[in-house]
């Protein structure tokens, strides 16, 4: 496994990232091998937030360290704060909306520790851009926790290239990344602005839903039938699985984009590893990008 700085004063993370929104839907044993399959396979960061699973996945993966303490000796932990909804275990929220008040940053860092079992978060991300955010509140609250050594480095998730400059010109330190949803499906953000301003200030892109939530495999649209067909005729090419080439696509871009892997299946992460070994040629790189645009670039 490869690992690199999210940024020059950030924190070394594997190349492959493991997201764990969905692991609340299957038993303890199972999050275990997930855990001890990323591990084994070089995957050492895992990405959380504090509502998955109805703010339940957090203690969940606790569940698992505090049986296991040696397993988090090896790992770095990233987590989000700022989304509330109504929930059973949030009786006081009667409405969909952000936080990113200085409190509720502290409370959902604490609670994130507590939940997780651990001492420190090694980055914290607010997780969605807030109509109300205040940038001097959010940068007490992460100085704060970062001088109480409960959160090492900061970032932000979704935050447009607007917002992000805004919110790092109050900060005393760098934001280390934006987790963006980017693939083959959704490049976007290659050419908006959004990875450009990340590379402008060193930091790098977590993409989440790095598949593209698996349009490839449903072949529902003439798009999608383009793509499946590439997929395979590459796949013999670099005897490589579609996943793995969706992988290596944006594992090519000089950005270093670290992928968010969101399976609940340990033989998927294992899977996913040899995506890092995969050298994609720069023709193949445009021509898979022909495939979901359906023209070649200007």
């Amino acid at each position: 496994m490869k690992y690199q700085k999210l940024h020059p004063e950030g924190p070394s993370v594997s190349r492959l990232i493991a997201g764990a929104w969905r692991w609340h839907t299957v038993s303890y044993e199972v999050v275990e091998r997930l855990i001890r399959t990323s591990l084994d396979n070089g995957i050492t960061t895992f990405d959380h937030a504090d509502i998955y699973g109805d703010h339940g996945n957090e203690k969940i993966f606790g569940d698992v360290l505090r049986q296991h303490p040696a397993l988090r000796s090896n790992m770095q932990l990233i987590t989000k704060c700022g989304i509330k909804f109504p929930s059973s275990h949030r009786p006081d929220t009667r409405v969909k909306h952000y936080d990113t008040s200085k409190e509720h940053i502290v409370w959902a860092a604490e609670n994130s520790l507590r939940m997780l079992g651990v001492d420190k978060i090694d980055v914290l991300l607010i997780h969605r851009p807030d109509p109300l955010l205040h940038p001097q509140e959010v940068a007490e609250a992460f100085t704060q926790l970062k001088q109480q050594g409960k959160a090492l480095h900061f970032g932000v998730s979704n935050f447009t290239p607007a917002q992000f400059e805004m919110l790092q010109g109050y900060l005393p330190f760098p934001l280390v990344t934006n987790q963006i949803e980017i693939s083959l499906f959704l490049p976007q953000p290659l050419f908006d602005g959004s990875v450009d301003n990340l590379m402008k200030h060193k930091a790098s892109a977590m993409a989440w839903s790095p598949l593209g939530g698996g349009k490839f495999i449903a072949g529902e649209n003439e798009s999608s039938r383009r793509v499946l067909d590439g997929l395979h005729q590459y796949g013999q090419r670099y005897q490589a699985s579609p996943s793995q080439l969706l992988l290596a696509w944006l594992l090519k871009h000089p950005s270093s984009l670290f992928p968010v892997i969101g399976t609940t299946k340990p033989e998927r992460i294992a899977e996913s590893v040899k995506s890092l070994d995969i050298g994609l040629d720069r023709q193949d790189w445009f021509e898979m990008l022909k495939w979901v645009t359906g023209k070649d670039v200007a």
